[in-house]
């Protein structure tokens, strides 16, 4: 599996179902039916996206989005999820942030209280692709164990000692402040005010 094959199967899996259940599903049943080696790979060039996106300017627009708040986990699977909305969109947003304001994904949520997002589907996360690749692993080998055994040790193989920053890049900014906020993040800031009630 090369990147572009990784991107496609991502963005097949979008234009297969536009529920996160059946993207998964989709997913799930191309990964299993691919060699071993494939699986792993997907999930290496995953790793590899994700933080590729690990930036204070990108963390700094989902602030903004989630209303002022936004944990490492949740920054974790925000980033999942904007891989999930392919190649083109991931690669715009991590070069320009901002530019999650012109996403429909991300203007659907404007003006509205996280509380009413409805948590499947518009709640601009995706947690559970970080699972896949071994899920299909482990249906490939018969191993049902989410862990599926030699999954990790063959991702370590894979990644042949490349190690992820803790840190994310560039320069660690205050999101919260409207001031530097609008230097950063223009559009979203005004699209997204911040909600103490969170």
């Amino acid at each position: 599996m090369d990147i572009d094959t990784f991107w496609r199967l991502v963005e097949d899996s979008l234009r297969h179902s536009p529920g996160r259940r059946g993207r998964e599903a989709f997913l799930r049943d191309r990964l299993a039916s691919l060699p071993l080696a494939d699986v792993v790979q997907f999930q290496v060039y995953l790793d590899k996206a994700c933080q590729s996106a690990y930036t204070w300017d990108l963390w700094g627009a989902a602030v903004r989005i989630f209303g002022g708040w936004c944990s490492d986990d949740g920054f974790v699977y925000f980033r999942l999820w904007l891989v999930g909305r392919g190649r083109d969109v991931f690669e715009r947003a991590v070069a320009q942030p901002d530019a999650l304001a012109e996403f429909p994904e991300i203007r659907r949520l404007v003006g509205r209280h996280c509380r009413t997002w409805n948590s499947d589907e518009e709640w601009p996360e995706w947690e559970s692709l970080d699972y896949l690749a071994s899920e299909a692993y482990g249906r490939a080998t018969g191993d049902d164990d989410e862990c599926a055994e030699g999954f990790y040790d063959a991702m370590k193989a894979q990644l042949s000692g490349e190690v992820f920053s803790r840190d994310p890049a560039g320069e660690r900014w205050d999101a919260r402040d409207e001031t530097v906020a609008a230097l950063k993040v223009p559009t979203l800031m005004r699209m997204f005010g911040l909600d103490t009630l969170r």
